[in-house]
């Protein structure tokens, strides 16, 4: 018994001394590591002190503080930054649904701002500002250089004024200026309307007023239709849509799905991470559904997309997405201020992260780029000759005034569907799908 306690004892003593010997370098370390971080905040204070009593011109030294938090965020990602007690202000309302500005969602990339979409029915979408668009001025100075928030600022106005960017875009030569009035932007989350037998709902933005928008112009357009019977399925246009609130995002793929995950987040340590599942109850009774998303179409909106499409609850059509696959937390600071700070990155119901990706389409429908009409274009077209064109030629008898009158409806929906393809081809072939899921029947119809 006695060789048995020491040599527990002789064990236990041997233990101890290899934990002694494995945490003594690790202490040191982090010892090591510490006292590096206080050298390089020293070096911080020291630098702080030489501008504020060196530099040629006085400084404010809660603005240098602040561009210094800034810097130290913006070099971690696009999206961290810190926000002022005005920025933070404007954010939330932002969030609220109005705000004032040009109109635009934009990034940074390679130190130039880039615009990922216009907002329908803002000063830049009717200026002609798309997805893509790169601004390299503000009214003759260059933005390359300047932070994206410093970049958002010069855009920044009174309402009423004008700005001039000036834009670099695929395709075209050179450079070109656009001259935009500034305006109070208020976003209606949601538009909706029937193109044939389609409830097309354009979602906009995700603010607090998306859902709310959402089922009721989906109310709205079902009950002037007669029933959710008389429509093929819903059109969810989701292109230019740069994102929003998370929350929004989940509630609105929910409303079409009846169980199953919508989305999970994954932060640094296990622990963050998060995962939302949707409960019973589809706003569209199981009509099928096509999601629109172009390169403008990033964050909440690639949430949408995504959880729809891993369900196959829904047909992705268009072009690939923005890839934004981040989540990004508010942390409110004293003063007002508040921090923008990259914490998870997001994943679809399958496990897969579009960061830098994007939701590819199911179906991929490139959108025509307009082109200018041409003299001969614009001549008038002799129509073609018919039957009914001929002298003499015989009446059609055979038909009551009520089939010649459905005839006529049918011919003139057929001529605004022509149109439509004119006008917005992709939605156009969105409605064509539709049209065919609803032909074939209920076995047809895309399901979870």
């Amino acid at each position: 018994m006695k060789k048995l306690i020491m040599a527990a004892v002789g064990g236990a003593v041997l233990g101890l001394v290899a934990t002694s010997q494995i945490a003594g370098p690790l202490l040191a370390q982090e010892a090591e590591n510490n006292a590096s971080v206080y050298e390089q905040l020293d070096l911080f204070g020291d630098i702080f002190e030489r501008i504020r009593t060196g530099y040629v011109e006085d400084v404010n030294d809660k603005e240098l503080i602040e561009a210094a938090i800034n810097g130290m965020l913006t070099s971690l990602d696009p999206h961290s930054s810190y926000l002022s007690a005005d920025d933070a202000a404007r954010m939330r309302v932002q969030t609220s649904g109005e705000f004032g500005g040009l109109g635009i969602e934009v990034t940074q990339e390679e130190g130039w701002v880039k615009v990922v979409s216009p907002m329908d029915g803002t000063p830049a979408d009717a200026a002609g500002v798309i997805a893509g668009d790169y601004i390299t001025a503000v009214d003759g100075e260059s933005v390359l250089g300047l932070t994206l928030d410093d970049a958002v600022n010069m855009m920044r106005g009174p309402v009423g004024s004008e700005i001039i960017i000036t834009i670099v875009r695929e395709g075209e030569v050179e450079p070109f200026d656009v001259s935009i009035i500034r305006d109070t932007i208020k976003l209606t989350a949601v538009r909706s309307r029937t193109e044939g037998n389609a409830v097309v709902l354009r979602i906009t933005t995700f603010n607090d007023q998306t859902f709310p928008n959402l089922r009721d112009g989906m109310e709205k357009q079902i009950e002037e239709a007669g029933g959710i019977d008389n429509i093929d399925g819903i059109v969810l246009d989701l292109r230019n849509n740069p994102g929003g609130l998370l929350n929004q995002a989940i509630i609105v793929s929910d409303a079409f799905l009846d169980a199953g995950e919508i989305v999970s987040t994954r932060g640094r340590a296990a622990s963050d991470g998060e995962r939302w599942n949707a409960e019973e109850g589809d706003l569209a009774d199981g009509k099928p559904i096509v999601v629109l998303i172009n390169g403008g179409s990033a964050s909440a909106s690639e949430i949408v997309a995504g959880a729809l499409q891993d369900h196959r609850r829904a047909i992705v059509v268009g072009t690939n997405s923005f890839g934004k696959g981040s989540v990004q937390t508010v942390v409110p600071l004293r003063g007002d201020g508040a921090m923008r700070l990259t914490t998870a990155r997001y994943y679809t119901p399958s496990g897969r992260s579009i960061q830098a990706l994007g939701i590819s389409p199911d179906i991929i429908v490139e959108q025509p780029r307009p082109r200018p009409a041409t003299d001969e274009e614009d001549e008038d077209q002799p129509r073609q000759r018919t039957e009914a064109d001929l002298r003499g030629s015989l009446d059609n008898d055979s038909l009551t005034e009520d089939e010649i009158s459905q005839i006529e409806e049918d011919r003139a929906r057929a001529e605004a569907a022509a149109q439509l393809r004119e006008d917005d081809y992709q939605l156009a072939y969105a409605i064509d799908i539709l049209k065919g899921l609803n032909a074939l029947g209920p076995t047809a119809m895309v399901q979870q």
